[in-house]
């Protein structure tokens, strides 16, 4: 078990970037199997993540969030790796635009996979924006 009076050590990373580094003392994350929340001293886990928030607390007390699309999480020994296509820390989304981009994508009209995509994708920039507020 890992030591649970250290924090996290937490990397959130981009196909393109590192997005987010450093400690924190809670992290959140959408699974497939649902929300999860990670404390240092958690069980070792790897796990599929879907569009939606991360938040990351830090151990100064501050709140990030990111958008993040699909990807993985992986947790071991107080150290959590959060891996997605793409991620975005809400202060880089305009809300406005994306807002818009929610829009356009829920009145596409089209109902397969990939507009089901960009919703849930435009769904969680706005979260994470509104979240960070």
């Amino acid at each position: 078990m890992a030591d649970t009076s250290k924090p996290l050590q937490v990397e959130l990373v981009a196909a393109d970037r590192l997005v987010w580094s450093g400690e924190a003392r809670m992290v959140i994350a959408r699974t497939t199997e649902g929300d999860v929340g990670i404390l240092p001293g958690h069980a070792p886990m790897l796990s599929v993540i879907i569009e939606g928030v991360v938040d990351v607390q830090t151990a100064e007390g501050e709140t990030w969030v990111a958008a993040v699309d699909a990807g993985f999480l992986s947790v071991a020994d107080n150290r959590v790796s959060i891996l997605s296509e793409r991620a975005e820390m809400s202060h880089e989304i305009d809300l406005e635009k994306a807002r818009q981009e929610l829009e356009r994508a829920k009145s596409s009209g089209e109902n397969d996979d990939a507009a089901e995509e960009a919703v849930r994708r435009a769904e969680a920039r706005v979260r994470a924006v509104e979240r960070a507020s």
